[in-house]
């Protein structure tokens, strides 16, 4: 049987990648006679895209040596065995001392969503393979203590930052340290990674000198192309000690625009060959890294990244009352017809996303958007407990009034094309 996987992209909405080739083409037109220099930094196959993860549990590395009655019920039987060690394996990642629930074999096949063969020989009454399993998130959430999804981070921005032969890069270059964590299946982390592929624009607005910045308002700009509430940094630093001989790597997490430090640890490959390995392990203990710190509450996005201006209300008082009295109703200026006494003026319909872990949170967001000044309605059209449920409202304004309205009840905002994203 042959081997075979199948991922989905994820890329960014398409409002944040229309802004992100806007900055691109504005560029193009302030440089003029430089534009050669900036097409020399975008052009050329450089992206990686990041394999999508649906947020399944995969466990592999499953070996099994079965036999049965025929080719077929042999690798039926090595099938189930392998389901059976891929639970107790997904449980013993919860930590020492974790007990699977005893299920039956039909309990656990119906929590399976696929089967990855790695490797297999099959003989007439043998089966010999080694496996993976992807347990269904939806239905084995229960069964893992999961409802309600858990803790998770805000979204977050990741820059993979390579030092290697004395030079920094980021998209600039396809890089392996790139590639490393754009194969990294993020499904199971406690951590939102925003990737970006790194093609098209992402090289000119995230560079090796960006981590040097501490400007907010510049990264506030970046981050709002990305939908991302913060940055992570995880950097690599690689020296070959001779050509084709080991390869040591120290790698270090940091995150927030200062830059701060988290953590390190130091790594070894063999040869050129063993470094897509000790890559990947890298980012899963760097994974296992913002883990811990989000556990301690270190990785709550900075509140600098969304400071709100101070407006002084003596100020707003003396606007106020130099503004003309208003005129008296079913009067116009303009000779045009009547209005209507008590007429409410028409409303326009946008879409709010929001996150809906249980019906409770849906609730609680649907009264806070109806409460509202100039919200004339409000109802959730897309339901998805568990995950980002949308909402129709109907509202007299345009949309940024709408989204400032919800960022002072203390909503984080993020501003789409005809569309909100709030969260808490």
């Amino acid at each position: 049987m042959a081997a075979f996987s199948l991922f989905f992209r994820r890329s960014p909405s398409p409002g944040p990648r229309r802004r992100r080739l806007a900055v691109a083409g504005a560029g193009l037109l302030v440089l003029g006679a430089g534009g050669a220099v900036l097409w020399a930094q975008i052009e050329g196959d450089r992206g990686i895209a990041p394999v999508a993860s649906t947020g399944d549990f995969e466990v592999t590395g499953i070996d099994v040596n079965t036999t049965g009655r025929n080719a077929d019920d042999a690798r039926t039987v090595g099938w189930r065995v392998a389901t059976r060690q891929a639970w107790q394996k997904l449980w013993a990642q919860r930590g020492p001392g974790a007990a699977a629930p005893a299920l039956d074999d039909g309990t656990l096949s119906g929590l399976v969503s696929a089967i990855s063969v790695e490797h297999e020989e099959i003989g007439p009454h043998r089966y010999i393979a080694r496996l993976g399993v992807v347990f269904d998130r939806a239905r084995s959430a229960g069964y893992l203590g999961l409802q309600g999804g858990g803790t998770r981070s805000a979204p977050l921005l990741v820059v993979p930052l390579l030092y290697q032969g004395g030079v920094a890069s980021v998209f600039e270059t396809r890089t392996p340290w790139q590639k490393a964590w754009a194969e990294f299946h993020t499904g199971e982390s406690v951590i939102d990674y925003v990737r970006p592929g790194g093609g098209g624009a992402d090289g000119l607005l995230i560079d090796a000198g960006q981590i040097g910045r501490r400007s907010r308002n510049w990264w506030r700009t970046i981050l709002d192309q990305y939908g991302a509430e913060d940055v992570l940094i995880p950097v690599a630093r690689l020296e070959r000690q001779w050509p084709g001989g080991p390869v040591k790597g120290t790698f270090t997490a940091r995150y927030g625009p200062d830059n701060r430090y988290l953590g390190s640890f130091e790594l070894t490959a063999p040869g050129e060959d063993k470094l897509p390995a000790m890559l990947a392990d890298a980012v899963r203990r760097i994974d296992a890294i913002y883990a811990q710190a989000l556990n301690q509450g270190l990785l709550s996005p900075d509140t600098s990244l969304n400071s709100a201006p101070q407006i002084d209300p003596r100020l707003v008082a003396a606007i106020v009352d130099k503004l003309p009295a208003p005129q008296s109703v079913g009067r116009v200026a303009t000779g045009g017809p009547v209005a209507a006494a008590g007429a409410t003026p028409a409303g326009t319909v946008y879409q709010v996303q929001f996150a809906s872990p249980d019906a409770a949170a849906v609730d609680a967001v649907q009264a806070a958007v109806r409460g509202v000044p100039g919200v004339q309605a409000a109802a959730t059209t897309s339901l998805a407990l568990g995950g980002v449920s949308v909402m129709r409202v109907t509202y007299a304004g345009d949309l940024e009034s709408l989204g400032g309205a919800l960022r002072a009840q203390g909503w984080k905002v993020t501003q789409g094309a005809g569309a909100l994203m709030i969260r808490r």
